[in-house]
């Protein structure tokens, strides 16, 4: 049975890539091949520049209300097809249909976000700088710009960047992850609708060739990136080997963090789906619980009851609280962080392994994961697993809480259950994670705060979305003037 091969969207037309290696795409649940991509070249990659190039100054003089228009389209569009592009996405990704959902909707929140360009791209002046001389400060955009976009949310991080580099009058290309590229490309066929000029925005499928060529083109003013620390670091120092403004966003090792005063049965719900919602794919994902004092047998008591009673199966069923793994890769590796967590003794109290579901027993499933007296330096306390394995490390109280999350390295997210206001106040105050929660498991900002973590979670200095975001995608000009 022949499949869709997924194709370019260059300067308004779909066109093949010249590339001769194929990658398959597959649905996580039942293991069938469901589509094929190209894993496209540096000549690609060329093709889609000058589109945007040539594009580039008729969109950067147009009126930014007038680019915010087209979001607003956008946004119609992508309303009305909702359903089907959440669909596609837990098709080819495997999460939860609702899952896929809340990504479509935090996708269109960006749009509506951008919109206010109006406001959020403004400069500023002051006169009489000296005598009888003005002063502003004018934002311009710089050029063509593109992101590189992971699989763990296929529809969402590509519109953590996307509408503000082109509200602001960038240009831009897109690059999927090549494991999910059916997302995308659904989403650019609603876009056809909006009737965008030709090559303001364009998107490349491919790997590491389209990713290197990308990173390269000297007509590319910057790059956004979302994906693992070590990709991340990559492209941090290739962009400032070319002069390159970036954007990098790696990788996680969330800790949060449970005191003897929270309210467990509250908590629970949120605390289930930080860990296993997504099946642990996703960057603000809980890894680590960390039951302070006494709280640890009850705390592991309720959690495990909770997880047990969810629902593992196909992402179209909307019963499913967790689906599968993204990619039978992604699954062994973390079937190696399980063995890996026995072997170095920590007590495995909840197994995943050779966990199935009866209707698809192809699927690429790991059961939820749960190992207690976990020790900070194990490797599964350590390492960002990526997957539904969570390791219990108890702390005798805050101050080692806090400790353990300042010293994992990564510093991108971090949450506190506890009902007490100045306990609250000193774990936000001292955390290094740029990202916290409080009585909340997955510290998501809404589009209009800055996501972005810091150590080694973070490459670059100015976070997605928010307002800082504006400031990446122009370059103010200072114009100081005075008239005889």
């Amino acid at each position: 049975m022949s499949v869709p091969l997924m194709k370019n969207y260059i300067n308004g037309e779909w066109v093949e890539s010249n590339s001769q290696t194929i990658g398959d795409v597959w649905n996580p649940a039942t293991a069938e091949k469901i589509a094929q991509v190209a894993y496209g070249t540096a000549e690609d990659v060329d093709k889609a520049v000058k589109a945007a190039k040539d594009a580039y100054w008729e969109w950067r003089t147009t009126p930014p209300l007038t680019r915010a228009r087209y979001l607003f389209r956008m946004k119609e569009a992508f309303e009305e097809n909702f359903e089907e592009i959440a669909k596609v996405l837990t098709t080819e990704q495997g999460k939860c249909i609702d899952e896929a959902r809340g990504e479509v909707r935090r996708m269109i929140e960006n749009v509506e976000h951008a919109t206010g360009v109006t406001t959020l791209m403004t400069g500023y002046t002051l006169e009489d700088i000296a005598k009888d001389i003005d002063c502003m400060g004018h934002r311009q955009p710089l050029g063509v710009f593109a992101a590189i976009v992971p699989y763990n949310f296929p529809g969402m991080v590509a519109w953590w960047f996307l509408p503000y580099a082109l509200v602001t009058g960038n240009t831009f290309i897109v690059k999927p992850s090549e494991q999910v590229p059916m997302t995308q490309t659904k989403i650019f066929e609603v876009l056809e609708e909006v009737g965008l000029p030709e090559g303001v925005l364009n998107m490349v499928h491919g790997a590491h060739d389209v990713v290197n060529g990308l990173l390269d083109h000297p007509d590319i003013e910057g790059i956004s990136f979302v994906g693992s620390t070590p990709t991340a670091k990559y492209i941090y120092q290739r962009c400032g080997d070319t002069g390159k403004r970036v954007q990098s966003l790696g990788g996680a090792k969330n800790i949060v963090a449970v005191m003897p005063d929270a309210d467990l049965e509250a908590a629970m719900p949120s605390m289930i789906t930080s860990f296993y919602g997504c099946t642990g794919q996703r960057c603000l994902s809980g890894s680590v619980l960390v039951p302070v004092g006494d709280v640890g047998d009850e705390l592991i008591e309720k959690f495990t009851s909770a997880a047990k009673a969810m629902k593992v199966g196909s992402g179209l069923d909307e019963q499913t609280g967790m689906g599968p793994l993204a990619s039978a890769a992604q699954k062994e590796k973390v079937l190696g962080y399980i063995e890996k967590g026995i072997e170095e003794g920590a007590d495995l109290v909840m197994d995943g392994r050779g966990f199935t579901v009866d209707e698809y027993p192809n699927g690429f499933f790991v059961g939820p994961t749960l190992f207690d007296n976990v020790k900070p330096d194990m490797t599964i306390a350590k390492e960002e697993i990526f997957g539904p394995v969570v390791s219990v490390v108890r702390a005798k109280d805050l101050n080692e809480a806090i400790e353990l999350i300042n010293t994992r390295g990564f510093a991108n997210a971090a949450c506190i259950y506890t009902n007490d206001g100045a306990t609250a106040r000193e774990f936000k105050y001292r955390v290094l994670p740029s990202m916290v929660g409080i009585n909340i498991g997955i510290a998501a900002p809404m589009s209009f705060f800055p996501f972005g973590g810091a150590g080694n979670s973070m490459f670059g200095d100015t976070k997605a979305h928010g307002q800082e975001i504006f400031n990446f995608f122009t370059d103010t000009k200072v114009v100081i003037q005075r008239w005889f």
